[in-house]
């Protein structure tokens, strides 16, 4: 950007020149030299803290990598590569057969423990009979046996009468406490729930539940809006859920953004709110209109994580730049850039607004720079 300055400078220099027809000696081209060297100096540096400007810029977006949830055999691959998607689009679909027979498994498991709990409460109200069975026997037994006792001090009954009669007592209320304890026990069977539901129920229905969702994750679906590229998974291939490996990639079309990497010398002159403008090697000749959103907290250079290791000056060798987060103004889809496109970013401040131009220039000189490349 400096050499474009100068140059132009000595465009201006040399027109003058001729058009003055100013003579070229010892006095008249040191003093042009000398005067945009100081000129030229002066400018660009005023010009570069307080309208900062990089060429490490470009348009991000967020992948992400797609693994199932389950393991089994690609069935079927109907997403299209490159071809926008809205969530829960259909990526792949995974065998069903084994998690469907899971589910069947379960559902029949689910039918045959509710028949078992609608037989436990037959057997509580079973066990409740008995216990009122029981009960009344003792209650009878216990009233003959009052009356033998009484008739025997009268002398209606001998005392083998009142001791036999006893003992039929004595053996109805034993039955009576088995008969309570076996009510408590199938009551106990029965009434067992956790939030109102039979745990046998409960524990069944937690199983059908996660069989029901692996069942679902055979079919993988698009996370958010966006599409996939470089699809390579085929039919008859195996998915694993494991981290390492993802069967494609998904690119998030709702996370874009844009990010400059800036000198710290400029750090005060980077605020949220000024404008800037942008251009991209892939456009030559354009230049597009952002805005400052804001200065990300952290730069990553500095960072330091617990280790084994202590840190040394190394640490401080690092010098990292601030990144910058900008939003788009004018719309570029019309260009159909892939993202991910390289650009450069040139930031006006709200100081030294006269030399807001210069860089405003420069920005589009180099924009016209793009046409020029000698790859071949």
């Amino acid at each position: 950007m400096e050499t474009l300055l100068v140059l132009s400078y000595a465009a201006i220099c040399i027109f003058i020149f001729k058009v003055f027809r100013i003579p070229l000696n010892k006095w008249t081209v040191p003093t042009a030299v000398l005067g945009g060297i100081f000129l030229v100096g002066a400018l660009v540096l005023f010009m570069n803290y307080n309208h900062p400007h990089t060429s490490l810029g470009g348009e991000y977006y967020v992948s992400t990598p797609i693994m199932p949830n389950v393991r089994g055999k690609v069935i079927e691959v109907p997403v299209t590569p490159n071809s926008p998607l809205k969530q829960g689009d259909v990526l792949f679909k995974i065998d069903p057969t084994p998690f469907q027979a899971e589910v069947s498994r379960l559902e029949a498991q689910l039918e045959e423990t509710k028949q078992n709990v609608l037989g436990l409460e037959a057997a509580y109200k079973a066990a409740m009979s008995t216990r009122v069975k029981a009960q009344a026997e003792r209650d009878r037994t216990y009233q003959q046996y009052r009356r033998y006792a009484t008739g025997y001090k009268r002398g209606a009954f001998t005392k083998a009468d009142v001791d036999n009669r006893e003992q039929f007592y004595r053996s109805a209320e034993a039955s009576l406490d088995a008969a309570e304890a076996e009510e408590r026990r199938a009551k106990l069977v029965y009434e067992s729930n956790i939030n109102g539901q039979n745990t046998s129920i409960a524990q069944i229905e937690a199983q059908l539940v996660k069989a029901r969702f692996d069942l679902d994750a055979t079919v993988v679906r698009a996370p958010t809006h966006g599409f996939v590229t470089q699809v390579l998974l085929r039919p008859g291939m195996m998915a694993v859920p494991l981290p390492l490996r993802p069967v494609m990639t998904f690119i998030n079309t709702d996370d874009e953004f844009i990010i400059g990497a800036f000198r710290q010398n400029s750090l005060l002159r980077l605020q949220p709110g000024f404008e800037a403008d942008v251009i991209f090697r892939a456009i030559p000749g354009r230049t597009f209109k952002a805005e400052v959103v804001e200065v990300l907290p952290a730069i990553g250079e500095g960072q330091a994580q617990a280790q084994g290791v202590l840190y040394g000056t190394d640490i401080l060798m690092r010098q990292g730049r601030p990144l910058v987060r900008f939003k788009m103004i004018d719309d570029i889809s019309e260009y159909k850039l892939p993202l991910g496109a390289n650009m450069e970013i040139a930031v006006y401040s709200d100081h030294a607004h006269h030399l807001a131009v210069m860089r405003k220039i420069l920005i589009r000189m180099k924009s016209w720079q793009n046409y020029l490349y000698l790859d071949h």
